[in-house]
């Protein structure tokens, strides 16, 4: 993939509306579950300017860096929440973190559609050689409108595939960690989310998914375009 100013302009669109998204569920689900501290903090947008403003490094220099050093992009954003709120409802608590990678599976879900909708119509063809860019290309081989929809459609379902499957990992600080919330009663609620509220525990759990995340996600990524191609015209 050439590294140049048009292909990394089309990831931090896709990063952009897929962070900003992914907090902007967090932050709706603990609005209509009992905690406003992120609606009145504005990240119930999806206006990408409250969430940088909180996180400048992750929404910003963090994407921009990881794209021209590695070819990807990788960064963070954040939604306030107010801890004591998450204390007296651990299992409300839970269901915020999670609705923040449910949200990116959702952008999953609709790119598979119009994807699919594309193969039907004969716009979109298989790519022969399938990454995060070109999951689907346009039919013939044509540039234009068609060429740019099928560059964006492949980021948005590959980045949102990535963004909630590596949040749904059970470590902290990331949201999987949360999901024994929902189970749990109230007085180990209450210690657990003690304990994920120490940094050398976020720490340790960073370490972890960086280190198994690639060998989870690279099967999860194949299976998913054998789903999607599965379906296709003439497979």
């Amino acid at each position: 993939m050439d590294f140049d100013l048009a292909s990394g302009l089309k990831w931090y669109l896709v990063f952009l509306f897929s962070t900003s998204w992914h907090e902007a569920a967090h932050a709706w689900v603990a609005h209509k579950l009992g905690d406003d501290t992120a609606y009145h903090g504005g990240q119930v947008s999806l206006d990408p300017t409250p969430h940088i403003k909180r996180e400048p490094v992750g929404m910003v220099v963090a994407p921009l860096l990881s794209y021209f050093m590695g070819g990807w992009m990788i960064g963070w954003a954040s939604a306030p929440y107010d801890p004591e709120w998450a204390l007296r409802y651990p299992r409300r608590a839970g269901w915020m973190a999670l609705a923040g990678p449910a949200a990116n599976l959702i952008i999953v879900l609709i790119s598979a559609i119009l994807m699919r909708v594309g193969f039907e119509w004969g716009a979109f063809q298989i790519s022969m050689h399938p990454g995060f860019m070109d999951v689907v290309v346009a039919a013939g081989g044509n540039g234009g409108l068609g060429s740019f929809c099928a560059t964006m459609l492949s980021l948005f379902f590959s980045l949102n595939l990535l963004l909630g499957t590596f949040n749904l990992l059970p470590v902290p600080p990331l949201d999987g960690s949360n999901l024994p919330f929902l189970f749990l009663p109230p007085e180990m609620a209450g210690k657990y989310r003690v304990a994920l509220r120490q940094p050398a525990f976020a720490l340790i759990g960073l370490l972890v998914a960086w280190r198994v995340f690639g060998s989870i996600f690279h099967p999860i990524f194949e299976g998913a375009l054998k789903l999607l191609y599965f379906l296709s015209p003439g497979r």
